[in-house]
């Protein structure tokens, strides 16, 4: 049975020892969609830091519908926060590639300057990186490497989808922000859309392990398998071996 509230206090404290022998004093910054992974790691942050000591990033590439969750989120909590329009950065480096870019490149883009720009904030404001992924999301591969799935620190890698929102709940978060569909924002699509399965699904699966549509499964598996080298360190040549 999973137990919201140990596990969010377990998280809390293990933010807090991260900062003590990895940047005492420092911030906590991170990008803010407005759904419920962002909207989690922020306030465990937060809880564990101070609202003073967390600094929100959002990034909007030209207009973006749902932005106003992204503030909701950054007023409940109280932090600091910036918006950094980055359709410029992304338009200004499709334009200089002297070829043809494949969709999956072009859609890839925006998460990898988006993830710069977190860097950049950070840099400059005394910062860490938090990493805002799911288990789910990482058990498929459901992220751009360098980009989403890029960070110094990750609160919620370990835990599902459901897992994330029973966490949401326990914070006290606006039910809009952890029950809000999940979209990356950029291609048009829910998450699950272009998945093919549900995270209902998913996260039963990667808990239990049971599954009823053998198809649904057999997508999981390849996914999981043609993805696992996401969350592996770069392979290294070492010539002492």
């Amino acid at each position: 049975m999973f137990d919201a509230v140990k596990v969010k206090n377990d998280c809390v404290n293990w933010i807090k020892d991260f900062f003590e022998e990895n940047g005492k004093g420092c911030n906590a910054v991170l990008g803010i969609s407005g759904g419920k992974d962002s909207s989690v790691a922020a306030a465990l942050c937060v809880e564990a830091l101070g609202k003073d000591r967390v600094i929100g990033v959002l990034m909007p590439c030209g207009e973006q519908n749902d932005i106003d969750s992204a503030y909701l989120l950054v007023n409940h909590l109280g932090i600091k926060h910036y918006e950094i329009n980055i359709k410029a950065a992304v338009e200004g480096l499709k334009s200089a590639i002297p070829f043809e870019l494949s969709n999956q490149s072009v859609i890839n883009i925006s998460p990898r300057i988006r993830m710069a720009t977190v860097y950049a904030v950070a840099q400059s404001n005394n910062g860490r990186v938090v990493n805002t992924c799911n288990l789910s999301e990482d058990w498929v591969g459901y992220s751009t490497r360098y980009g989403d799935a890029a960070g110094d620190f990750s609160p919620l890698s370990h835990l599902t989808v459901q897992e994330v929102r029973k966490i949401g709940a326990v914070l006290g978060l606006p039910k809009e922000l952890v029950e809000k569909v999940p979209a990356d924002g950029l291609c048009g699509k829910t998450d699950e859309d272009n998945l093919g399965f549900t995270y209902a699904e998913l996260d039963r699966y990667i808990r239990t392990g049971e599954i009823e549509n053998l198809k649904t499964k057999e997508l999981i598996d390849k996914k999981h398998e043609m993805n696992k080298f996401k969350l592996e360190l770069m392979p290294a040549f070492n010539p002492n071996i």
